[in-house]
C-alpha cells in the first residue's frame, strides 16, 4: 500500500492544488466510512493484538493505539468514522469556531514535498458550532466509537478578543455532549489575535470560565485540554502551565505549526503556520520541557513533525502520551498510522 501510495496515487493528489488535494482525500474518507462492513474488516485487519499489546490510557480514556489524526484535517466532523478503519486510536475534529466562517482567501495551503512540510493560512474555515453539532448526534455518540472522538475548539474570526470567552462558551455547550474530550485552540497563527489568549492573564480568564462551565456538567464532565504554539518562550510555557494546574485541565497538545522559518524556509514569503518535518525538532523540545516541569504528571498529546517511527518514537520518549499526525499522512498515504501504531507498539513492547 505504501508503495502505491508513494508511486502512483501521491503523484495524481500533487498534481492538485494543495487544498483541493485535502478534500479529495477528505471526502475519499468520508466515503469509506459509510461503508461500515468494509470499515470493520480494515479495522481488524488493522488492530494491534489485545494479548500482545496494551491500550493507551490518558485522562480517563483508553486508546487501542498512540496514534491519532490531528485537527485540520476533519474540519466539519464528516470523515472521522472511518479513523480506526485507517489504523488511528483516536481522532480529533475542527477546529470548530461558533459561528461558520469560510477562512482566509485562497491558496491558503502550500506544499513543499523536499522538506515535508507544509504551509497554511486556512483560517478556521468550518462550519461553525451548530451545524457540526447536529452532524455529530447522527453518527456514534460517547460510549459507542470505536475509538476516542476530540473536539477542537478555536475563536471565531468576527469575535473581538474581549468576546472571546463567550465564542468558546457558546461552542462548548453545543458541543461538549458530542466529545470524548475537548481542546481549547489558542495557537493557530491563522486567527488574527488568537495567540494572546495564551498570555497569562487572559488564558487564566478563558480556562477558569470553560473549566467552571466543565464542572457544572457534573457526571457529564469531559477531558479539557490546551493546544499551545511552538513559539512559546520557556517562561511563557512555565506560565501556561501554571494556569492549566490552577484550573484543573487534564492535558495539553504540543503543538500548532510555527511562525519560525528555519533553513530553507527563510526565502520562503508564504506566510501561515509551518508544519511538517521541520517542526520536528521544536515541538519535541517542548514536549520534553512540559515533561520535565510536571514531573510527567499532565498528559502531553505530542504533534509536529512525525514522518516515521523514528520521529512519533522520539516524541513518546520525550514524554508524550500520545502523538497525532496530519502533514506527515500528506507524504506517507492514508496507512501511516496503521504503520506506525505498529512500529511504535512493538518498539514498547520490547
Amino acid at each position: 500500500m505504501d508503495f502505491l501510495y508513494e508511486k502512483v496515487l501521491r503523484p495524481m493528489l500533487f498534481q492538485l492544488d494543495s487544498e483541493r488535494a485535502h478534500e479529495v482525500g477528505a471526502n475519499a474518507m468520508t466515503v469509506l466510512g459509510w461503508m461500515k462492513p468494509v470499515c470493520r474488516l480494515m479495522e481488524a485487519w488493522n488492530r494491534l493484538p489485545a494479548d500482545r499489546y496494551r491500550p493507551v490510557e490518558a485522562f480517563g480514556l483508553k486508546f487501542p493505539n498512540a496514534i491519532g489524526l490531528a485537527a485540520g484535517f476533519d474540519k466539519n466532523a464528516t470523515a472521522w468514522p472511518a479513523a480506526a478503519a485507517m489504523g488511528f486510536g483516536h481522532v480529533e475534529i475542527g477546529t470548530v469556531t461558533a459561528l461558520a466562517q469560510p477562512g482566509n482567501p485562497q491558496p491558503r495551503m502550500f506544499r513543499y514535498p523536499k522538506e515535508e512540510a507544509v504551509i497554511n493560512r486556512m483560517g478556521f474555515n468550518n462550519e461553525g458550532a451548530d451545524r457540526v453539532a447536529r452532524r455529530l448526534a447522527k453518527q456514534p455518540g460517547v460510549g459507542q466509537r470505536r475509538i476516542p472522538l476530540g473536539v477542537n475548539l478555536g475563536k471565531s474570526k468576527a469575535a473581538p478578543l474581549d468576546k472571546a470567552v463567550d465564542d468558546y462558551l457558546r461552542s462548548f455547550s453545543k458541543l461538549a455532549d458530542y466529545a470524548d474530550y475537548l481542546v481549547l485552540n489558542v495557537s493557530s497563527p491563522n486567527t488574527p489575535d488568537l495567540r494572546k489568549l495564551q498570555d497569562e492573564s487572559r488564558l487564566r480568564e478563558l480556562l477558569g470560565e470553560v473549566s467552571a462551565a466543565n464542572r457544572a456538567r457534573e457526571a457529564a464532565r469531559r477531558p479539557l485540554l490546551l493546544k499551545i504554539a511552538p513559539d512559546l518562550s520557556w517562561g511563557q510555557i512555565d506560565r501556561v502551565l501554571a494556569v492549566i494546574e490552577e484550573f484543573g485541565f487534564d492535558g495539553i497538545i504540543a503543538t500548532n505549526t510555527t511562525l519560525a522559518r528555519p533553513g530553507f524556509f527563510a526565502s520562503v514569503e508564504e506566510t501561515g503556520g509551518l508544519s511538517g518535518a521541520p517542526l520536528n525538532v521544536r515541538s519535541t523540545q517542548i514536549i520534553n520541557y512540559i515533561s520535565r516541569a510536571t514531573h510527567g504528571k499532565l498528559p502531553i498529546i505530542g504533534v509536529g513533525g512525525i514522518t516515521d517511527g523514528a520521529t512519533a518514537g522520539e516524541k513518546l520518549d520525550a514524554g508524550a502520551t500520545l502523538v497525532q499526525v496530519y502533514s506527515g499522512m500528506i507524504y506517507r498515504g492514508p496507512f501511516f498510522a496503521a504503520a506506525l501504531a505498529k512500529g511504535l507498539a512493538e518498539r514498547q513492547r520490547r
